[in-house]
């Protein structure tokens, strides 16, 4: 019997040090919120608020399609489940009208709302950590000089047991640390800017690095590329020359990327159009020079050689021959050169030889659009062929043109571009 007691007495002591542990560590760097606290809002302080809120591309998520903007309630997609973004408008009942300027420092830099429940890294607070408290400051005063929305917050459709809060506690105690920008004294001024926007209000590695099975990434694997989950776009590597790196680049290439979508050397389609429509197109010049200049000074991978890709069945290539010539070649060219300015070059294209042919496949089927945006404001686009390719065709010109005019890479198979219509429901 005193066995019995005394491994009962073990375990829940255990379990006292356990949870003490996981409180400690979810609470670690937390300060007491000030009483009373009021900031004292200008035109000025709003104005700046508003160009930071687009740099961190919030209205993208807590914007409905045709609702108000801000007002919250957009679903989004996760492994775990469907995460609904808040309402950030001032109104007092749903959004964030009683709040402190602290209260919302709290949430961007600890993750914790007014109530102190612990909030879903789909509000990428990992990243947000990085940003300032007078920036934090700057976006809440922002927010609220806009109109009230009386939009109630929808309730969050998780799995268990990913929808408790001891959960969510337990994987901050693994995979989130509140951080502070770090200025590197070796490096300049404009560089340093530049990855305080990359890291922070920008959260880059929200889709340039992969996550493991909790979703959550490493400063490890940071900008070496994965798979967006549920949406299923591949987000290369940024820090590799065959993928999405910049180094090589002219500066003022990489800044008209940002604030236009297209560059001599690519352009932005899928998820990235979204940001550059929404957020990069409104960066300061400086800004953006700033931010390619970070991205220019990013350690590249080391590319690994890949053992020697094997020819594509000649069928394959007869039938995606066939295929480009009909659907493909009057704009890409009958040696995928393209034509500068209105359709991309296929030829030496490194986005048609990427190892995941995902987002190829992906642009196949559902249509290629460029962003819209001041400095490209017609911008050509590429029509969808979900309706006139099968899976054959579709794989047999995407194994075309990456195996034709130079370029190398492994065949696509109909498996790929089932899976692909599958996962949209194409």
């Amino acid at each position: 019997m005193k066995r019995i007691l005394w491994t009962i007495s073990s375990i829940l002591a255990a379990l006292g040090i356990a949870a003490a542990l996981l409180i400690s560590l979810n609470l670690r760097g937390e300060e007491p919120l000030p009483a009373g606290e009021t900031l004292q809002s200008t035109p000025e302080l709003i104005q700046r608020g508003e160009y930071l809120a687009r740099v961190g591309n919030c209205m993208a998520c807590h914007t409905t399609q045709g609702g108000a903007p801000f007002a919250g309630g957009r679903g989004i997609e996760t492994p775990f489940g469907v995460v609904h973004s808040s309402n950030l408008t001032p109104d007092k009942a749903h959004g964030i009208g009683s709040w402190t300027s602290a209260e919302f420092w709290r949430a961007m830099h600890h993750g914790r709302s007014k109530d102190g429940r612990l909030l879903y890294p789909a509000f990428p607070y990992p990243n947000y950590t990085q940003v300032t408290r007078e920036d934090s400051d700057a976006i809440f005063a922002y927010l609220h000089s806009l109109p009230a929305a009386a939009e109630a917050n929808r309730d969050h459709a998780l799995r268990f047991p990913y929808n408790t809060q001891a959960a969510l506690g337990v994987w901050r105690a693994l995979f989130f640390t509140p951080g502070a920008p770090q200025p590197e004294p070796t490096q300049s001024a404009e560089y340093n800017r530049g990855a305080y926007l990359v890291n922070g209000l920008g959260h880059c590695t929200a889709c340039h690095t992969p996550r493991n099975a909790l979703g959550a990434t490493t400063d490890a694997k940071a900008f070496t590329g994965g798979l967006i989950p549920v949406q299923n776009w591949y987000a290369p590597a940024l820090n590799a020359a065959h993928e999405a790196g910049v180094k090589e680049w002219k500066t003022e290439d990489v800044v008209a990327l940002l604030k236009t979508g297209v560059a001599p050397h690519g352009s932005a389609l899928g998820p990235m159009a979204e940001v550059v429509f929404r957020s990069t197109q409104y960066l300061s010049d400086a800004d953006a020079r700033a931010m390619a200049v970070y991205l220019q000074g990013l350690p590249q991978q080391d590319r690994k050689v890949p053992a020697t890709v094997a020819a594509p069945p000649a069928s394959a290539m007869a039938r995606g021959s066939k295929v480009y010539e009909q659907h493909c070649a009057q704009c890409h060219g009958d040696k995928g050169q393209g034509e500068p300015g209105a359709f991309p070059a296929l030829a030496g294209n490194r986005a048609i030889t990427l190892s995941d042919p995902t987002n190829l496949v992906r642009v196949v089927l559902q249509g290629g659009y460029l962003p819209a945006t001041a400095g490209n404001p017609r911008p050509h686009g590429m029509p969808p062929f979900q309706q006139f390719l099968s899976d054959e065709d579709v794989a047999a010109v995407t194994t075309f043109v990456r195996n034709s005019w130079g370029n190398q890479a492994p065949g696509v198979g109909t498996i790929e571009v089932y899976r692909a219509r599958e996962r949209r429901g194409l």
